[in-house]
């Protein structure tokens, strides 16, 4: 373990956790992932262009093949200027356009509501680039909504480049077995929750729900898929699951904590982890992108 993993843990663990524990109002918790966020590093160059679909770039980018990304933050906190750590470093590793796709959130606009934002911005890229010409991508509740997505894309003939997510929420019946193993050890999402969140966001939808469980849907012929999660995370059984069902790559990381990407700039898995995506990404622009 690198010393500066071993003390951004510790650090979570006195903060982040006991915070994500007493929090109770969607907006305060709102209010201080913007503030926090504003605390993670950018890449240097970077250009975010806000609007109905944000558009994050570095240098002047290829012009396809392109990343759509969601965001994290549990369907209730979160948005495009929050994640620019991860969106502006792939960006500049892959040379290519992030459009960061804005989505409701819960509880004002439970479930189904982001999953309809997600197929609305994909069908707005869709009127600039070939269906195979767009890579999917997100971290937690967004890279939970990245793959439910392309269960809808794979079944209705629209098939993406690839996928690529941190951390996934893939399972919202909170059926994986580290939720119970791995309370303890993550240092981030305190289990008890996790389970509070499942009610909170998925409105009137049963847990199953493909839309929201992505663990439970269909993936006729999917695209090439990198899964990367923590060993000691509370959703780490969701990462593993659902690479099963699509045959995807799974890379585990030992002792990180939740969406460790995050921490690019201060902590070296981060940078790693991060190069490891943009191999990958740009792997599929050379091999399947045309």
């Amino acid at each position: 373990m690198s010393l500066r993993r071993a003390l951004l843990n510790r650090i979570l663990r006195w903060t982040a956790r006991p915070s994500m524990a007493r929090a109770r109002d969607p907006g305060a918790e709102r209010r201080k992932f913007d503030f926090g966020a504003r605390f993670f590093r950018r890449p240097s160059h970077l250009l975010f262009l806000d609007g109905d679909l944000p558009r994050v770039t570095c240098h002047p980018s290829r012009a396809t093949p392109v990343i759509l990304y969601f965001h994290g933050g549990a369907y209730v906190t979160g948005g495009p200027a929050t994640h620019l750590t991860i969106t502006g470093r792939l960006a500049r590793l892959t040379g290519m356009t992030v459009y960061a796709a804005r989505y409701p959130l819960a509880p004002e606009h439970p479930a189904p509501a982001a999953f309809d934002a997600a197929v609305a911005a994909h069908a707005r890229l869709t009127r600039l680039y070939r269906p195979d010409q767009i890579i999917l991508g997100g971290d937690s509740a967004g890279g939970g909504l990245a793959l439910a997505l392309l269960a809808h894309l794979c079944q209705t003939g629209q098939r993406p480049a690839g996928l690529f997510a941190f951390s996934p929420w893939t399972d919202l019946t909170l059926g994986g077995e580290s939720l119970r193993l791995n309370a303890d050890s993550d240092v981030i999402l305190p289990a008890h929750r996790v389970v509070e969140a499942s009610t909170l966001v998925r409105g009137r939808l049963p847990a199953d729900d493909p839309r929201i469980s992505p663990l439970f849907a269909q993936f006729p012929d999917p695209p090439p898929v990198l899964i990367q999660v923590g060993t000691t995370e509370v959703l780490r059984d969701d990462s593993r699951r659902m690479a099963a069902v699509l045959g995807a790559r799974l890379s585990e990381w030992e002792d990180c904590p939740h969406v460790w990407q995050m921490f690019d700039g201060f902590l070296p898995e981060a940078r790693a982890a991060l190069r490891e995506t943009a191999d990958f990404i740009l792997h599929l622009a050379e091999s399947t992108v045309r």
